[in-house]
C-alpha cells in the first residue's frame, strides 16, 4: 500500500513539475536565426511569416523591405500560380495592371549559394539578369533549376533571398487553387488571391 502510495506521489509531483515548467518557459513564437529580419504577409488565404537573409542577399532584401515600408504591397495580388512550381506576387493588381515600381531594378545576387527549395523566397525578373523589382515568389518544391548555373539569361538564376517559416499550409492553399488564362496572363488565380499588407515583425 505505501509503494504505490508514494508511485502516485512521485506521479504527481512529476505532473506539477511539468506543468510549472510549461508555465515558466510557454512555446516560443517563430522567429528570424542570428537577428534576421521577419516580415508577416497577410493574404486573403491566410497569413504567411518568413525570414529574410540580409547576409546573403544585402542588396535584394533591402529592396524588399523598401517596398514593404512605404507599403507598395498591399492590394497586388498572386497573379502566377503553377501547381508544383511556385506562386509568384507583388506586382500586379486585381485588374491585373502592372503597378509601376517605385525603385531601380536590383542586382541579381543569385551567386549568394542559396537554392530555390520548397518555402523559399526568391525574386521575379525577365530574362534580363538584372531586372527584379517588386514581384518575388514562393516556391513550393525543390527548385534546383533555378539556381545560378551560368553567366547567361538562363543559366544566372532567381535570387533565393529568404524562407517561410511559418504559413506554408497557406503557401500550398494558394498553389492549389484553380487558375485560368485572362487576355494573355496565363495561370492567374480564379478568385483574386490578394496580399492584404506585408509588414515587418518587431523584434
Amino acid at each position: 500500500m505505501n509503494s504505490a502510495h508514494n508511485l502516485v506521489q512521485i506521479f504527481l509531483a512529476a505532473a506539477i513539475l511539468v506543468l510549472f515548467v510549461a508555465a515558466a518557459f510557454p512555446p516560443q513564437e517563430k522567429t528570424g536565426s542570428a537577428g534576421n529580419p521577419v516580415v508577416v504577409i497577410e493574404t486573403s488565404a491566410g497569413t504567411i511569416t518568413a525570414e529574410l537573409y540580409p547576409d546573403k542577399a544585402p542588396k535584394t532584401v533591402a529592396n524588399f523591405l523598401g517596398y514593404v515600408k512605404t507599403e507598395y504591397y498591399s492590394g497586388t495580388i498572386f497573379h502566377r500560380v503553377i501547381k508544383g512550381f511556385m506562386v509568384q506576387g507583388g506586382g500586379l493588381t486585381a485588374n491585373l495592371r502592372r503597378k509601376p515600381p517605385t525603385q531601380p531594378m536590383v542586382i541579381n545576387e543569385a551567386t549568394n549559394g542559396l537554392s530555390n527549395l520548397r518555402g523559399t523566397l526568391a525574386m521575379a525578373r525577365t530574362s534580363d539578369i538584372h531586372s527584379a523589382t517588386s514581384q518575388f515568389f514562393i516556391n513550393t518544391v525543390d527548385n534546383v533549376r533555378l539556381d545560378h548555373r551560368g553567366e547567361t539569361g538562363d543559366t544566372y538564376g532567381y535570387c533565393v533571398f529568404g524562407k517561410v517559416i511559418d504559413g506554408m499550409d497557406v503557401v500550398d492553399k494558394i498553389e492549389g487553387t484553380p487558375t485560368n488564362t485572362v487576355d494573355a496572363t496565363a495561370n492567374v488565380p480564379v478568385q483574386a488571391i490578394t496580399i492584404k499588407a506585408i509588414r515587418l515583425k518587431a523584434k
